[in-house]
């Protein structure tokens, strides 16, 4: 069986030709201490997150897009393959695309390539995230005309231009879904004194996040956290605006790397993209109202995709056709 991985910062999803997309669990291995043993993967390892002994720590082996720990993403990799149903002797046999990136260095994309291999992948074939994402989101990027892809994952946004089958200008920024919820804590911690959780933080982008002040303006949630004056449990009440400007410096990042690259763009492609805008992909990208932001700061067309968490290891499937 030939394999496609998006190997992402929150989650790892895999798809198996002839069977489609497999697996969707998230990029979190749970260990003791002392022996550096596997306790627990994927979403039974997310959800000790913050709540385990002194003996036990959960780890995200990838980090920004890369990879910060090579043996904890072997574990990950090789216990979520078993749990698909993808055994070592004939998925050591088969191709293997895995999906990086596209400002990922040498070292980091060697150690990726490395990582797949101890999984037990014979052959691999490295792709940049913006390609297969263009591809899963059913793009013809094999003619002359120009399409702008951004993608915005857990650890990282990319952005590219592409054409002729190819990357024509790029940008990856080390912002994304991860980053913003780090955003969220930092801000309740400054203004309202309380320590919070990233799962918590999360959940909050989730319900009432928003890129733009007047939506879901009168959206409010209820949340638990740790006062930093008492050091008592305390519970309060959070709203959109207060998440809005949690977030507004990430968005700005990433409108800023959409700008560099259409700035970058060469004038026969720009003409395609002021015609057809961009496409979202990655689940950064379904915060409320952020294709309405991206429209505002750049004057584009702002398309989401059908589906933008698998439209990177759809890809891959495409990448596997192709490969001869």
């Amino acid at each position: 069986m030939n394999v496609g991985i998006d190997l992402g910062t929150v989650s790892l999803l895999v798809y198996v030709e002839g069977r489609g997309l497999v697996l969707n669990e998230p990029s979190v291995i749970a260990i003791e201490k002392e022996t550096r043993k596997p306790v627990a993967v994927g979403q039974s390892a997310r959800d000790m997150i913050g709540r385990t002994p002194t003996h036990i720590e959960t780890i995200l082996p990838m980090r920004d897009g890369v990879i910060a720990d090579v043996r904890g993403t072997e574990i990950l990799l090789k216990y979520l393959l078993k749990k698909a149903n993808i055994t070592a002797k004939p998925f050591f046999k088969n191709r293997v695309v895995v999906c990086i990136p596209s400002g990922v260095t040498d070292v980091e994309e060697k150690a990726i390539q490395q990582a797949a291999i101890q999984a037990g992948a014979k052959k691999v074939k490295i792709v940049e995230e913006p390609y297969a994402a263009a591809l899963g989101a059913g793009l013809d990027i094999m003619g002359a005309a120009g399409n702008l892809v951004v993608d915005v994952g857990g650890g990282t946004t990319d952005i590219a231009v592409l054409s002729m089958g190819g990357i024509v200008c790029k940008s990856s920024i080390r912002v994304g879904g991860n980053k913003m919820d780090e955003a969220i804590v930092k801000y309740v911690r400054r203004i309202y004194n309380l320590a919070i959780g990233e799962p918590t933080a999360e959940q909050v982008k989730k319900e009432i996040g928003c890129a733009l002040p007047q939506g879901r303006m009168f959206s409010s949630m209820k949340i638990k956290g740790r006062d930093l004056v008492s050091g008592l449990p305390k519970t309060i009440s959070i709203t959109s605006q207060d998440v809005f400007l949690a977030l507004d410096e990430q968005l700005q990042n990433i409108i800023s790397a959409v700008k560099e690259v259409l700035e970058k763009t060469p004038p026969e492609l720009a003409g395609d993209i002021e015609e057809k805008g961009m496409f979202l992909t990655g689940g950064g990208s379904l915060l409320h109202l952020f294709d309405e932001r991206l429209k505002r700061e750049t004057g584009l067309k702002a398309t989401l995709s059908e589906d933008p968490v698998g439209c990177v290891v759809w890809g891959t499937g495409q990448v596997l056709k192709q490969w001869a």
